[in-house]
């Protein structure tokens, strides 16, 4: 807990193997986005002592690659000031629908949001996030860069990272890897005798790119979030932080061609009346998993959170919301492991399971359409767009299920003519789907169950490939 243990002690035993001065404390968070932030402004908040390192300068840092679209205040647990939060980086509170454009026949498909969302200024964002961890009692160490973990009988029980030229250690009862997609963590750390997951590759990923651009009027969809598929597997979104600044982008799954995403976002760009004459004020690229959540993301002394664990929409590429609460988990299952003295797999697993029961099991259930569109020709897959009804897409996008009364199947079968055997593969994958979402129901609540649980699902994912003729992702 809070203990007189902080960075550049004196005593010999908190030198590092380099010599140089070790921090020692409760927890050392790598990373300052939005998992990291959450995890260490919750745990500080129960009164541990904790550290943040961050390899980007305090300038730079919150300068994420991000389309910047959330569903609005609701996204984040109470652990920092919303309301701050709000104020400062929410700079378009009025996202009413989500527009779907169609290249194959140019027609669109407008979907109202129940509620309204926002559109974010992600640098600012990211800067009130470090600024409210940092008022909890959160140490943030900017100019820090992992280069190792420091483990012991199998337990991480911190880094090593080079920080203003010196090679400097932080140890740590408990570590939380917040460090993005691909984390160097997980390559440097060995957890054969842990439930971790570690089948990752980057096929499992997608490739981002996006630009602020500001341009002269106000478009007439300044209140929706516009996505337009991409010939290749991938999509274009256009997102309005203001009336005139707009977030444009574009990804795709790293499993195909590689797509030329500057020139891709260009050309479609020069197709739109609304960008003539515009400025590009940032460009900025990234990877971000759209993968199923890892099915463990703890072994002793660690735990993984944010794009570190998957904790991604796999259908739309969303991160913050599952990030935030991830975060919050984190922190408040770190603080009673190192009340317990026990930072075991076992003492930790209950991370695992919120996180499952909260979202998890519901984006393993999307990641079974992204399975599918990779056996699906992008034409086809945009006829069968074009006959599902709105609001039953974005049941899909965001639920991970969807259902129809009679009417409006029938409704979608006569607009659907021509695209009958896609609609059947579709509703043979989403009975399997469903059929997934009912065994991450039934997450294990230890890891000594893990083994069977896993190879049940992975039962069910061998059908899901049958079905779908897709190849195997895991």
């Amino acid at each position: 807990m809070k203990r007189n243990m902080a960075a550049d002690t004196t005593d010999s035993d908190a030198r590092g193997a380099s010599g140089g001065r070790a921090w020692t404390g409760d927890v050392v968070i790598v990373g300052g986005g939005t998992a990291g932030a959450f995890a260490g402004a919750t745990a500080a908040g129960e009164g541990l002592d904790v550290v943040l390192v961050e390899r980007k300068s305090e300038e730079e840092a919150g300068h994420i690659a991000c389309g910047d679209a959330i569903k609005g205040k609701s996204t984040f647990p109470d652990v920092i000031d919303l309301d701050y939060l709000k104020e400062e980086s929410f700079t378009n509170r009025n996202i009413r629908r989500a527009v779907f454009e169609n290249p194959r026949d140019d027609e669109t498909i407008d979907i109202p949001f129940d509620e309204a969302g926002a559109v974010i200024d992600r640098k600012r964002y990211g800067e009130v996030i470090l600024e409210e961890t940092e008022r909890t009692g959160v140490d943030i160490h900017y100019d820090t860069v992992v280069q190792d973990v420091i483990q012991k009988d199998g337990r991480v029980r911190g880094v090593r990272a080079k920080r203003n030229g010196r090679v400097r250690e932080y140890r740590a009862e408990m570590t939380v890897d917040a460090a993005g997609a691909l984390s160097i963590l997980q390559d440097k750390a060995d957890f054969s005798s842990a439930t971790f997951d570690t089948n990752v590759s980057y096929q499992q990923f997608c490739s981002a790119y996006r630009e602020i651009v500001e341009i002269d009027e106000e478009p007439d969809w300044s209140d929706a979030i516009v996505f337009k598929p991409t010939e290749e597997l991938g999509y274009l979104w256009y997102f309005p932080r203001t009336g005139t600044e707009i977030n444009a982008g574009l990804g795709f799954q790293m499993n195909k061609e590689p797509m030329q995403l500057v020139e891709v976002l260009k050309e479609d760009l020069r197709t739109r009346a609304e960008f003539a004459g515009a400025t590009v004020k940032d460009k900025l690229g990234a990877a971000l998993p759209t993968r199923r959540p890892y099915d463990s993301a703890v072994a002793p002394g660690y735990m993984a959170v944010g794009d570190a664990a998957g904790h991604v929409n796999p259908t739309t590429g969303g991160g913050i919301a599952g990030a935030a609460y991830a975060g919050k988990y984190a922190g408040e299952q770190a603080v009673k492991a190192v009340s317990d003295g026990d930072v075991s797999e076992e003492n930790l697993w209950r991370y695992n399971t919120r996180v499952m029961d909260h979202f998890g099991g519901r984006y393993a259930g999307l990641d079974v359409y992204n399975v599918l569109s990779t056996a699906v020709d992008v034409d086809d897959l945009m006829g069968l767009l074009a006959a599902l009804p709105g609001e039953k897409l974005a049941e899909a996008l965001y639920e991970g299920s969807t259902s129809m009364s009679f009417g409006l199947k029938l409704k979608a079968a006569v607009k659907s003519f021509g695209y009958w055997g896609t609609i059947r593969n579709f509703y043979q994958t989403k009975t399997l789907a469903d059929e997934l979402l009912d065994h991450y129901d039934a997450y294990p609540t230890s890891p000594a169950a893990m083994a069977n649980w896993t190879g049940e699902r992975d039962a069910i994912m061998d059908r899901i490939y049958e079905t779908t003729g897709a190849d195997a992702k895991y």
